[in-house]
Formats: C-alpha cells, sequence, structure tokens
C-alpha cells in the first residue's frame, strides 16, 4: 500500500509493505519500562477489548498479550498485518488489513483504542468520529511513541545523517523530547487525562541497529533497491568505525491518554 502525504517527507512515497520483513526482524525494539507504563495506567489488562490501529507487525499486541486483554490489530498494509498474524501463532488476536479510518464495529464496543508510532499518518476528521463511537463511555485513546535522541546519541546522530543522505526529504530527524500532539478535533469528545515523557536506553548490536535503521520510514519503505543496497554499505562502515559490537541507544518514549467525555 503506497502512502503519499504532502505532510509527510514533503510527499515522497512510501509503503510500509516493502520493508515488512526488516520490520518484523528488527522493530520490535521497546523496553519492559515501555510496557509497565501502559499497565501501571490501568490499562490494556484482563477483561479489556483493545484495538490497536496501525499495529503493523503486531508488537504491541504480542507483547503485551500476557496481561490478559482481548487484541484487534488493524494496518493499512497487507504485509504489515501477514507478518503480524505469523509473529502471532498460538495467541488469539484478531488481525485486519484495513485503513483505521475505515474499521467497522459495533458502538460501545472497545475499552481502550491504543495508537503507536503511527498517530500522525490517520486524517483525524473521519477518524475522531469512529472511535467516539466504538469505545465505551469513559472509553479512552492511548497514544504511544519512542525515538532515538540524534542530538544526544553519538551513534543515532550519525545514522540520521547518513538516512537524510539518501533521503533528503525524510521528516523523521531531529527529535527531541517533547509531548505528543494531539489534533485539536480530538477536544471535541475527548479530554486529554494525562501524558508523560521519560528518557529511555534501548540496547542494540551492530546488526540489530542497522535493520532498526533500514527498517525505518526513510530507507526501508521509501528507497529503491539501489539506494538501499548502497546505503547499507556505506552505514556498516559507519557502524563498524564508531561502535562496539553492543551498544545502548538514547531514546525517549512518550504517551498521552484521552478520555471519552
Amino acid at each position: 500500500m503506497i502512502i503519499k502525504d504532502k505532510k509527510i517527507d514533503a510527499g515522497k512515497p512510501f509503503d510500509w509493505g516493502k520493508t515488512s520483513l526488516d520490520y518484523a526482524k528488527f522493530r520490535d525494539v521497546y523496553p519492559q519500562e515501555f510496557y509497565r507504563k501502559i499497565i501501571d495506567l490501568g490499562l490494556c489488562k484482563n477483561g479489556q477489548r483493545i484495538l490497536d490501529l496501525g499495529t503493523g507487525t503486531g508488537v504491541l499486541p504480542r507483547n503485551m498479550y500476557k496481561y490478559g486483554a482481548k487484541w484487534v490489530g488493524t494496518d493499512i498494509s497487507p504485509e504489515q498485518i501477514d507478518q503480524a498474524k505469523l509473529l502471532s501463532k498460538n495467541m488469539d488476536i484478531l488481525y485486519l488489513a484495513a485503513a483505521a479510518e475505515k474499521i467497522s464495529f459495533s458502538d460501545n464496543y472497545f475499552d481502550v483504542v491504543t495508537a503507536c508510532q503511527c498517530f500522525w499518518y490517520f486524517d483525524h476528521n473521519k477518524l475522531m468520529p469512529q472511535l467516539c463511537r466504538i469505545l465505551k463511555p469513559e472509553g479512552k485513546i492511548l497514544v504511544l511513541y519512542m525515538a532515538w535522541l540524534p542530538f544526544e546519541d553519538e551513534i543515532a546522530g550519525a545514522s540520521e545523517q547518513l538516512v537524510l543522505k539518501y533521503n533528503p526529504s525524510w521528516s523523521g530527524a531531529g527529535e527531541t523530547i517533547h509531548p505528543i500532539t494531539i489534533p485539536e478535533i480530538y477536544k471535541e469528545k475527548f479530554v486529554l487525562s494525562a501524558h508523560e515523557e521519560y528518557p529511555l536506553m534501548v540496547h542494540f548490536t551492530r546488526e540489530s541497529w542497522h535493520g532498526r535503521m533500514k527498517a525505518c520510514r526513510g530507507i526501508g519503505a521509501s528507497l529503491s533497491e539501489n539506494e538501499i543496497s548502497e546505503w547499507e554499505s556505506e552505514h556498516k562502515k559507519l557502524l563498524d568505525s564508531i561502535a562496539s559490537e553492543e551498544f545502548d541507544i538514547r531514546h525517549y518514549a512518550a504517551f498521552a491518554l484521552l478520555k471519552k467525555k
């Protein structure tokens, strides 16, 4: 599914299906603290029905399955959903290939809607009324995000600059710690009840960090095969020169919790 949005990467097309194999292998990187924050909010636990929008390869449902919630994951990319199903064998998780704005569930069906690393991709004028409809009274939307900090981490900064060399229009660069931005339209039906931004250290090997970078939107989802090959060769040489075999990368994580009025 090719996506083109002038607000993202200056309109350069991208397709998560192109990088689904790398995404499945290298983007399951959230540390336990990330999930603990969710549980401490009283969310995604036993007895709750959860809809995970933009589920990708099902990272959130798979890692939180043990807490007993009933999960549905949707994603616009069929290839991502295929990987989610493969990685979720023996788990009772329903995955659907569908755009978030076109989801069709009964009124008052879900306790919580989660959206991790994907909230800015949606058409919120269409999505917000849908989420209000399918959420139970006092239902919640949990928006989640994690990113490396290129100005605080040498390896992350160098890798990011190499992405920009091959894809100057990539708009995923230059992250700093800040609250998640929630579109104004949500104020009509929801109230922001909590938010937090906090630093994290995430452990990688050279191979897993290389794979993580390749699986980002700016490389694997948008460049040609030749461009990706050239980037890979240069990135591996870069890591050989600046990184040990294993290392931690400075990140930050954030959440914003919205409650239905």
